[in-house]
């Protein structure tokens, strides 16, 4: 099977050579053959019932400081490719949520990982939500009164921006932290969308582990463990990988979730567990799979365009 494929990313010259899952993906895509595209989410349009991209032919290598070469730019209609990567970093917002309406057009005659309704449909503090017994204490809010009882009940709290990233805006407040009001402010000056409060979860200190499922199977983890003084648990931010295996307890996660995921064309996904509890589901842009590749001495990206091609086989027998 040969496919044509566009990949919808972050400028490819500014990707992390050691830690990007796109790029490894590019690298897989190129290995059995595909011709690749590559386009900023900015370079996407919709016009007289077309989608189009100005985009760059594309070929990789694992060469740090030579890994890609580009050709020219040319308008593309992406309805003419086989599969398009939909992998831009967050933050999620309406941005994001127009490129999902525009691609939405194309899919799924030409398959957008992971499907753009789905991911519309699945910001991840709230996709979480709808899955019981696995969140921890949680508050989703923008009232004060509320927030503070909250804080009162569970005393050690994280406060977060519902539409974050990559750690940002991530704070832990112990009980006599006098800053609750101020963040609350400051959140509220830089948004109209509630905040996230949950209770804090000690166990933390052992790691945020990120579990990729492919399809909606786990295929392997990551443990980050947070740097000292430092409460989240992001590379970015200075958390530790570990080798990982999965425990019971996630492997029943997995298990609730898997099935979801994959009626809902979400084929490429990284939830992350603490302990007990799933606090997130990353659908957009998770990463992780070179991490978990070097310590499980497997291929998680040849593994993701397997299941893409057995998504196009289903599609061509349906």
């Amino acid at each position: 099977m040969v496919l044509k494929v566009a990949i919808q990313m972050d400028p490819i010259e500014k990707i992390d050579f050691d830690g990007d899952s796109t790029f490894v993906l590019g690298l897989e895509a190129g290995r059995r053959g595909y011709p690749m595209w590559h386009y900023l989410a900015h370079d996407l349009s919709f016009r007289d019932g077309r989608v189009l991209a100005r985009a760059r032919p594309m070929e990789l290598r694992h060469e740090r400081g030579n890994h890609y070469t580009m050709g020219a730019p040319e308008l593309i209609d992406l309805a003419e490719m086989d599969v398009v990567l939909m992998r831009q970093d967050p933050p999620f917002d309406m941005a994001y949520i127009t490129a999902t309406h525009i691609l939405q057009h194309i899919h799924p005659k030409t398959l957008v990982v992971n499907n753009p309704v789905a991911v519309r449909n699945a910001p991840e503090k709230l996709y979480v939500t709808h899955f019981d017994g696995v969140l921890p204490p949680t508050l989703i809010s923008s009232d004060m009164e509320t927030i503070k009882a909250f804080r009162d009940e569970h005393k050690d709290i994280i406060l977060k921006p519902l539409f974050g990233n990559g750690g940002a805006g991530v704070f832990h407040l112990k009980p006599d932290d006098e800053n609750l009001g101020a963040l609350l402010e400051m959140f509220t000056a830089l948004s109209r969308e509630p905040v996230i409060v949950q209770k804090y979860l000690p166990e933390v200190r052992q790691g945020d582990k990120r579990i990729i499922l492919i399809d909606g199977r786990p295929a392997g983890a990551v443990n980050r463990v947070p740097a000292k003084g430092e409460a989240r648990s992001n590379m970015h931010v200075g958390g530790r990988p570990e080798k990982a295996t999965l425990t019971r307890r996630e492997q029943e996660i997995c298990e609730m979730i898997g099935p979801h995921l994959k009626r809902e064309g979400l084929i490429f996904v990284g939830i992350d567990v603490i302990g007990d509890y799933l606090t997130e589901i990353n659908v957009t842009s998770p990463t992780g799979i070179q991490q978990i590749n070097r310590f499980d001495g497997v291929k998680l990206e040849a593994e993701i365009w397997d299941a893409i091609e057995d998504a196009l086989a289903r599609r061509v027998l349906a």
